[in-house]
């Protein structure tokens, strides 16, 4: 997960709040101690979090407590509220208003510059942006080819010149081409650290290509050099925002994202995963819900709009109308979820399951399930699949010698499908308030959706 370490140890602080009898300047004093403690742990700026501490003492004292909410409740409200601040407040989009749109980046030696580019080209492809990338990285030999080699993964054009170490001029050499794509990204050389040389090198490129965005890709485990690595390439070439890459990993991540949003050059996404679909646009009232295991219902319609179609949504909205089922849309809804990522990444957006300690054990049984019920469907004739209430023990039997499982496997499934029928019967008629309701009883005491 990303942050896990401080994803952890902000619950934790949260389950004091929900267990303790009261709420009073000494549960107020011990909060903040460990919010101290765990965002220092995760390389979040000294004063930053000594300002943070502050606010959430002085709040809690002078605020007045909003009706209908418990102190209890108040406290966190302004623990998440001030998390948020110190995040990046709002989310900054990219607005694309021209074409072509020219975004170009910057960054030191393993950051994950050029392999970002190829997520943010597919990020924008997928959006049904005609998007061009250019190399203008001349100083590490294995640039180009790298570059040309992602672009070709993902069927995006390449812009490159392996010979020529000029820059501007492999710039200038494509540029009657550029007008026909929405978007241009640009790759630009890097550092071990930010050098007079590349300094020089970034300005005149800035002043030649007059990029509509510079972004910097900063590696999470930078720590606390963010802020003065966020600075000086702002004053290189006016950098307009941030993409934090390898949230994934063992990098703590909060120098990264608090030392960007200081320089006002706002966190624009984060790269969360090796894949080429692993980045987010990064939404910092999403990205502290989910620390805080609150879900971020925002980030998973995002990826269930790339997972389904609006077709798709509104024939298995009809279904549900009309209370229809059958193990064909459940092998719908099982290829559309894997097409959302691990399961993992899935349930700690959906508010309430970030707070509930599952085993990464019983996730990867879950994940491996759905590669067994996909062979047992496949296995499956069409009436089967339609009306799964026919399936006796004779059924069964050939279905698991078909998909390679055992009869109990078959059965597993069947089970799933009869308490997804039952649990989706609550939508019909329009009232899933309900469900969350069931939802709500399994949820630990003191968290609400």
């Amino acid at each position: 997960m990303v942050l896990e370490k401080l994803s952890n140890s902000l619950k934790e602080t949260l389950k004091k709040i929900a267990k303790a009898m009261f709420v009073d300047d000494k549960l107020v004093d011990e909060l903040v101690k460990d919010i101290q403690r765990a965002l220092l742990s995760a390389d979040v700026n000294v004063k930053l979090v000594f300002d943070l501490s502050k606010t959430i003492k002085e709040r809690f004292l002078k605020e007045k407590q909003l009706p209908g909410i418990s102190p209890r409740e108040h406290l966190i409200k302004i623990v998440y509220e001030e998390l948020v601040k110190i995040s990046g407040e709002e989310k900054s989009e990219i607005i694309i208003n021209k074409k072509p749109f020219k975004i170009m980046t910057v960054g030191v030696y393993g950051s994950g510059k050029t392999t970002t580019i190829g997520k943010l080209a597919k990020y924008y492809f997928k959006r049904g942006y005609k998007v061009a990338c250019i190399g203008l990285d001349v100083h590490r030999p294995a640039a180009p080819e790298q570059l040309e080699q992602i672009c070709k993964k993902i069927n995006i054009q390449a812009f490159i010149d392996k010979k020529e170490k000029n820059p501007l001029k492999i710039y200038k050499q494509f540029e009657n081409l550029y007008s026909k794509y929405d978007i241009l990204i640009i790759d630009t050389a890097g550092r071990d650290s930010l050098t007079q040389d590349l300094i020089q090198e970034l300005k005149k490129l800035n002043q030649e290509i007059k990029p509509d965005e510079n972004l910097l890709v900063m590696s999470a485990d930078i720590g606390q050099a963010a802020q003065s690595l966020a600075l000086g390439f702002k004053n290189a070439c006016n950098i307009t925002g941030v993409i934090v890459t390898k949230l994934d990993g063992t990098g703590k991540g909060g120098g990264a994202l608090t030392g960007a949003s200081v320089t006002n050059a706002k966190v624009k996404f984060i790269g969360v995963g090796e894949k080429v679909d692993d980045l987010e646009l990064f939404n910092p009232q999403g990205f502290v819900s989910r620390l805080l295991g609150m879900g971020d219902l925002e980030a998973l319609l995002e990826k269930a709009k790339e997972a389904i179609t609006e077709e798709e949504a509104k024939d298995i909205q009809e279904k549900l109308q009309h209370g229809e089922f059958s193990l064909l849309d459940l092998y719908e809804q099982m290829q559309a979820m894997k097409k959302m990522g691990p399961l993992s990444k899935v349930l700690e957006m959906v508010p309430g399951f970030g707070q509930l300690k599952m085993p990464k054990e019983m996730l990867e049984v879950q994940e491996g399930k759905l590669e067994k019920w996909k062979f047992i469907i496949n296995s499956m004739t069409k009436k089967e699949l339609n009306n799964p209430d026919m399936i006796d023990a004779s059924r069964i039997d050939r279905i698991a010698k078909g998909a390679g499982v055992s009869t109990g496997d078959v059965r597993d499934l069947l089970k799933q499908y009869k308490q997804s029928k039952k649990m989706l019967k609550l939508f019909k008629g329009g009232d899933p308030s309900k469900l969350m309701k069931k939802f709500q009883g399994r949820l630990p005491k003191g968290f609400k959706f």
